[in-house]
């Protein structure tokens, strides 16, 4: 489920460049600009090869292959996003670490700190990035790119979802994370992503409610498998998979000899999804005379998908 990740995180790159420019009290670079011809190439080799050039002009003449356990923060950091930009992630952690490390009280330390995570992300050591988010966000709760760790943080869960047959463990985690950016930074850049994405894993989530009740109705485990469709269209009704589950329920009514609530059903499910193939199914598998009650709309005061579930 991996995403490119540069099209977010530009906006973020240029926030750090900066950040960094004000503390170092560089002037505005030529050499910082960027083109449309490919978000990784541009954005990313402009903010960070461009950061690095801006650096190097600013640091004490040293050779290049200088063991880092003896180099300065300003040396430490352009080879950590040099590294980078060529994608040598394992060398940019490395480098981001060693600055923090070698250099804690300085003012990159804890910008070092986040983009390590950021280079675990992207090397898809996500289990590594998790640590060194939570670990930011524990020291540095007030940090201006709070929100930025969050979402990675989100990120790093979202993309090693994996497909409904497997536990859902890391659906609900990133859930739960993209819900705490919205909850605490709703005026973030990355809450709307973050909704859009939190809709998908909620979908996620109702798909494996689907397999499992598809898996229960072949094998006869009615009531089970009622319990697991009811449960998607009352909790993840705005999901995809809502008529789906209104169908089965009409299948496993009927399949209980519950002519009454499969036709109930039936009429929720053609006025909310009037046009839905699943619909169409379930109209098919009614008798006659319940198809006629649906069509002449008699007897269903309240076709709500709230309706199926209040007591009589």
């Amino acid at each position: 489920m991996k995403k490119p990740l540069f099209s977010f995180a530009k906006g973020r790159f240029r926030a750090m460049y900066s950040g960094m420019k004000k503390i170092l009290d560089i002037p505005m670079c030529a050499t910082h600009h960027t083109t449309k011809s490919s978000l990784k190439n541009s954005m990313k080799f402009a903010l960070l090869t461009g950061l690095s050039l801006v650096m190097i002009s600013c640091s004490s003449s040293k050779d290049a292959g200088i063991n880092p356990m003896e180099d300065d923060v300003d040396v430490l950091y352009n080879r950590a996003a040099a590294a980078l930009d060529a994608e040598d992630y394992a060398a940019a952690t490395q480098y981001f670490e060693e600055v923090e490390r070698q250099h804690p009280y300085s003012k990159w330390a804890t910008q070092a700190q986040l983009m390590a995570a950021y280079a675990y992300y992207e090397g898809q050591r996500y289990d590594d990035a998790l640590i060194a988010l939570e670990r930011f966000i524990e020291l540095h709760p007030g940090n201006k790119d709070i929100d930025y760790a969050h979402y990675l943080k989100a990120l790093c869960y979202y993309e090693q979802i994996s497909d409904v047959r497997r536990d859902q463990y890391l659906t609900e985690e990133a859930m739960k994370a993209f819900d705490t950016l919205i909850r605490r930074f709703p005026d973030s850049r990355y809450t709307r992503d973050a909704k859009l994405k939190k809709d998908l894993t909620i979908d996620h989530l109702a798909g494996k409610e689907m397999e499992i009740g598809r898996y229960y109705l072949v094998r006869g485990h009615t009531n089970a498998a009622i319990n697991r469709f009811q449960k998607v269209v009352t909790e993840y009704e705005t999901t995809t998979h809502t008529p789906e589950a209104l169908h089965r329920l009409v299948e496993a009514n009927l399949t209980l000899g519950l002519t009454e609530e499969a036709t109930r059903v039936a009429a929720v499910l053609g006025y909310n999804y009037p046009g839905s193939k699943w619909y169409e199914q379930s109209f098919k598998l009614l008798d006659p005379q319940s198809r006629q009650r649906i069509l002449d709309n008699r007897g269903f005061v309240d076709r709500t998908i709230e309706s199926l579930f209040k007591p009589d």
